[in-house]
């Protein structure tokens, strides 16, 4: 090694190796509310908004006293519809909101014109379908709706009477005081047992098990654990000097347990955090004591003495957290779990594991559990297994699942670059292979291979802009200069051969060290924590893809080798593992029957097993797509081919229930990807030129891509759908070729959502017999966050909601898309306010946008919401629940006064770690094609949440591994639902998909907003862009989207907002 300046300080060894142990999101208590009394929406006089026999139901008025957290009281009220989305008179009218987060009184007063809709949609005559309310026009299509979304100046309300209570609407929704619930935890006394947390919003309690479906008995990774009946004390460590490494502090704490346990310890055996923290079962003999401990490196063969670090230890008691708190919440006694017990028991459970293998958050690998596998460009998977321990109405449960991530494999470091570029290292490098080198390299640790049995370890911080060849550096104080060549040939008698290439920088800036990569080689079980490209993604996938049966066996031969009824840890602390998966009931809910056009030969169907086809059907609303042009990027496609592909493209459309022009407007042309923005405005430019004097519109843009088409997919969806305001459809070079009937009637199922139609609806939405969706308007919403791999530092994430358009049939959903701060996970603009010049205190953001979009398209106001939300961890639900909760409340305040529909707020996770088992694979009945469990397999008992409402639902049919059920968990439940009726809502939703004809793994709302979350990554600039790439999702706690944040607004950054959706294409399902 060369040091750039040499002193007679000595160079610093090698630390051991950072451990980023990421502590698990923290639980959630089931805390409630008792019931509170309101009323009903029952009702005053009023206008219902399109009444065709002008009829009498209509205001927010007159209720009686019922029970549950949305009713309402009021006096006398007239509600009058005075045409357009925003128009309102409000009549005098007294209102008490009782029972939600906070109260809401409504004084009499009078409103000006400019609220949201019409009043209440019960009682009296009308015309439309609903009794007494509005009248519905026949199927609107969303591409119909014609009116510009404008956002609306909050209303100014006349002063209150006098001796009411009332608020001005602009100043306080119904739920302005949301945010300010205390979810603060009572802080703990030394001494006195640890109090559950107090948090002011309780999660909806369990409304009983469902009964609908067949039952059955399936097996879940969860094995049971015996709470210990140990008091636990937790003590408090101070290791001085500070250091940041989780490693060397677990070697402190070794070494003071190993010297102390039989003496000063009082023969207990501590778990340690790695941090702050140690926990025993039973007191230690003294409150606070101070020890020093001397860590030794380990023999890096040099002969030379050993460097040792002297350091001091405090420990001191914090507090102690006995059971009894945790054995109340398990028994459903207790409302909020304990978290500081679970998390002690989580901590003695990982002990034993953390220093056999290597700790990746919740999960352990080891190049021993498993054969490692190449994924190319240096990197190799690992096995290993995730451990957790979790409470459930079986008792304490110990989750353990089998994993696989990227590690870096320990080549030399000429090896490792090489497989890198993928290049021969004779040739020099560029400045592009120079910056992929840094940042596959930088913090990796590395050992010297020139020194004989001295293999000494340094971290690499860099690269040098120089070649080896021309370094030099300063040798002694007259500022004699050595090539680092002439170092190592005089010093270590090595002949550096690649003197063309950098060398690695080791060390820190102002004292930079210089090793050339042949003398280096990469350190054993390093993670790597970087992007993955899609040949790394696709080989990880293959390797972690295991069927039922051999996940089943590989987690059991886990438990078998963890021996837990040998772990020390466990057994000083009491805890008792079960060796068996556990046994659960389940239940398999029937498949809906689907809707299709009267006009095909089958006119509905019921799938089977989770899948069915197009044979014999027509979409049940066919879009119409009259105008349409072709633009092939790929060279491989003759213009020939790419007319014969287009044409029967548009048979298939056609036959499947489309109004489809067999001929484009204009010719399909040719063109080369780099000519993507000229080439499409041209060509949009070109059609419309034709169409306009015919007063028409371009339809749909079908596009030939190249198999490999880099950023060429994300430019083209980019400017079509913020620029150009068009909807366009990709087909790969290779299923232009093939030109598979099953491909284009997939493909045909996507272009007619995207032009407005729908492919099928519910039978029993048709019919009006889905449960709390069907007796009243509905909107169904999905929303989630995507964030950036960790390595995109100043990417933003992106939030993205969709919403129904179509009631009762609840299939079609509008999608807005927004950018915001840097892994922030609540969404900034669900609802949201500012100070116009003119118009004054001006309120908007997607709820309130989709809403009014709701009403255009159905010609009534929604009157329940159900919020799907994707993508929050256990321990971001009450400030989710809290942010977004509210921001929902005062979307509909902010559009008339009083409207506050009832809201049921369901959470949808997939990145947990349970899966379920058949439990006889030889049973055809109980098992698909893959021997994964049937689509349908609901389960909400033993293992789910002692009290509160939540479900595991597996609604797809397995293709290849392992099924991972989604899990559904309630946190607001303002419409009541039964187990039965969400839980069928759930799974038959999970048949509406748009894009298959398959039953899909979570709720297409959830499932839209993913993805048009995922599609807006491409409208960003493209430098902070990186839409192409993917991450080992599945895989190692879903290495791609970990460590979201959950900061206020004010911690959000100035992002440069997206480029704005067009208006027609924000109104269909453009994602799709």
């Amino acid at each position: 090694m060369v040091r750039k300046k040499r002193t007679d300080a000595p160079s610093g060894g090698g630390e051991g190796s950072q451990s980023h142990d990421a502590g698990g999101g923290s639980g959630h208590g089931p805390q409630r509310s008792p019931q509170q009394q309101g009323g009903g929406y029952s009702g005053g006089r009023g206008w219902a908004p399109q009444s065709q026999q002008g009829g009498r139901g209509g205001g927010y008025g007159t209720g009686g006293r019922g029970r549950g957290p949305a009713d309402y009281h009021q006096g006398r009220g007239r509600g009058e519809y005075a045409g357009g989305p925003a128009d309102y008179h409000q009549g005098r009218g007294r209102g008490e909101y009782v029972g939600g987060p906070t109260d809401y009184h409504q004084g009499r007063g009078r409103g000006g014109r400019g609220g949201y809709g019409g009043g209440r949609v019960s009682g009296g005559r009308g015309g439309g379908p609903y009794p007494g309310g509005p009248s519905r026009p026949p199927v609107p299509e969303l591409h119909q709706a014609t009116q510009p979304f404008q956002v609306e100046v909050t209303p100014q309300s006349a002063p209150s009477e006098s001796g009411s209570s009332s608020r001005p609407p602009e100043q306080a929704p119904p739920v302005e005081h949301l945010q300010q619930l205390s979810i603060q935890e009572e802080a703990s006394q030394a001494m006195q047992p640890v109090a559950p947390s107090s948090k002011s919003l309780r999660f909806p309690l369990r409304p009983g098990k469902g009964s609908t479906g067949i039952r059955c008995i399936v097996k879940a990774n969860h094995f049971f654990a015996e709470l210990p009946d140990k008091d636990l004390h937790q003590y408090d460590v101070t290791i001085t000097p500070e250091v940041a490494s989780r490693g060397v502090n677990r070697a402190v704490m070794a070494q003071l347990v190993k010297l102390y346990k039989e003496s000063h310890l009082g023969k207990r055996l501590p778990a340690y955090d790695g941090r702050k923290s140690l926990y025993t079962a039973g007191p230690l003999p003294f409150v606070s004591k101070e020890f020093k401990i001397t860590l030794t490196d380990d023999d890096d063969g040099s002969g030379m003495q050993r460097r040792e670090r002297d350091f001091k230890v405090v420990i001191k008691l914090a507090a102690r957290a006995d059971l009894h708190h945790l054995g109340l919440f398990l028994q459903g006694k207790q409302a909020d779990a304990p978290q500081e017990a679970l998390q002690v028991l989580d901590i003695v459970l990982r002990e034993l594991p953390t220093t056999r293998y290597c700790p990746v958050g919740r999960s352990f690998y080891s190049a021993d559990l498993g054969r490692r596998q190449p994924l190319g460009e240096g990197l190799e998977s690992w096995r290993g297994f995730y451990q957790s321990i979790r409470p459930t109405q079986m008792g304490l449960s110990l989750n353990i699942d089998m994993s696989s991530t990227a590690f870096i494999e320990p080549l030399p470091v000429i090896d490792f670059v090489t497989q890198l570029l993928n290049r021969d290292v004779s040739r020099p490098l560029s400045d592009s292979d120079r910056v992929k080198i840094k940042k596959a390299l930088r913090g990796v640790k590395v050992e010297v291979t020139h020194r004989g049995n001295m293999r000494r370890k340094y971290r690499i911080s860099g690269l040098t802009s120089q070649a080896t060849r021309e370094l030099t550096f300063p040798v002694d104080e007259r500022g004699t200069m050595k090539s680092v060549v002439e170092y190592f040939h005089e010093t270590y008698g090595f002949v550096i051969q690649h003197t063309q290439w950098p060398c690695l920088q080791v060390g820190n800036q102002q004292r930079p060290n210089y090793l050339p990569m042949e003398v280096c080689k990469i350190v054993e079980g390093q993670r790597y924590s970087k992007r993955l490209n899609e040949r790394q993604i696709t080989a990880l996938l293959k390797v972690t893809c295991q069927r039922p049966q051999e996940r089943e066996f590989d987690i059991m031969k886990t438990v078998e080798h963890n021996a837990y009824h040998e772990d020390p840890y466990a057994k000083e602390f009491g805890i008792k593992i079960s060796e068996k998966l556990a046994s659960v009931e389940a239940r398999v809910l029937p498949a809906p029957r689907l809707k299709y056009h009267d006009t095909g030969r089958e006119k509905d169907c019921l799938p089977q097993v989770g899948q069915w086809n197009m044979m014999n059907k027509k979409m049940v609303n066919g879009g119409t797509v009259n105008n349409w042009i072709c633009i092939n990027f790929s060279r491989q496609v003759q213009d020939s081919a790419a007319r014969g592909f287009c044409y029967e493209l548009a048979q298939m459309c056609y036959i499947s229930g489309m109004a489809f022009s067999p001929e484009p407007v204009l010719p399909a042309i040719s063109a080369r990807p780099e000519q993507v923005e000229k080439v499409l405005k041209t060509r949009y430019h070109d059609a419309m030129v034709k169409l306009q004097p015919q007063n028409k519109e371009l339809d749909l843009l079908i596009v030939i891509l190249p198999d490999n088409n880099g950023s060429l997919y994300g430019d083209l969806k980019r400017i079509c759908e913020t620029d150009l305001g068009i909807v366009s459809q990709c087909c790969l070079t290779k299923h232009v070729f093939k030109g598979s009937k099953q491909y284009m009637a997939n493909v045909a199922l996507k272009i007619n959502v995207k032009v407005g139609g729908r492919n099928t609806v519910l039978v029993d939405a048709i019919s009006r017999k889905i449960p709390l969706v069907s007796d009243r308007p509905t909107i169904i919403f999905g929303a989630d966050v995507t964030h950036p791999h960790p390595g995109e530092d100043s990417s933003p994430s992106i939030a993205a909601v969709v919403a129904s358009q179509d009631w009762p049939e609840v299939t079609k959903y509008a999608g807005l898309v927004c950018a915001q701060a840097h892994r922030q996970e609540l969404i900034q603009d669900l609802y949201k306010t500012w100070q116009d010049p003119v118009r004054g205190n001006v309120s908007g953001g997607m709820i309130k946008e989709l809403l009014i979009s709701f009403r255009r398209a159905t010609g009534q106001k929604p009157q329940r919401i159900i919020f799907y939300r994707d993508g929050v961890s256990e321990g971001q639900f009450y400030q989710v629940l809290l942010y977004e909760l509210d921001a929902i409340r005062k979307a509909c305040a902010s559009l008339e006064p009083n409207y506050q529909p009832p809201v049921t707020f369901v959470v949808v996770q997939k990145r947990h770690h349970t899966r379920l088992f058949a439990n006889n694979y030889n049973d055809r009945r109980s098992v698909d094609r893959s021997g994964n469990i049937l689509p349908g397999t609901v389960v909400d008992s033993k293992i789910c949440h002692p009290t509160e409402f939540d479900f595991y639902l597996c609604s797809h049919a397995g293709i290849q591994g392992t099924s991972r059920p989604a899990h559904y968990h309630v946190l607001w439940d303002e419409n009541k639902f039964t187990a039965d009726a969400l839980q069928s809502l759930t799974n038959n939703l999970c048949y509406t998909y748009a894009r298959c004809t398959r039953s899909v793994s979570i709720v297409p709302p959830a499932y839209y907003a993913h993805l048009a979350a995922f599609r807006a990554r491409f409208y960003m600039e493209p430098e902070t862009s990186d839409s192409g790439s993917m991450t080992s999702g599945t895989v190692a706690g879903r290495g791609g989207a970990g460590g979201r944040s959950t900061r206020g607004p004010s911690a959000s950054a100035a992002v440069r907002p997206l480029p704005a959706l067009k208006e027609n294409v924000k109104r269909v399902m453009f994602y799709c």
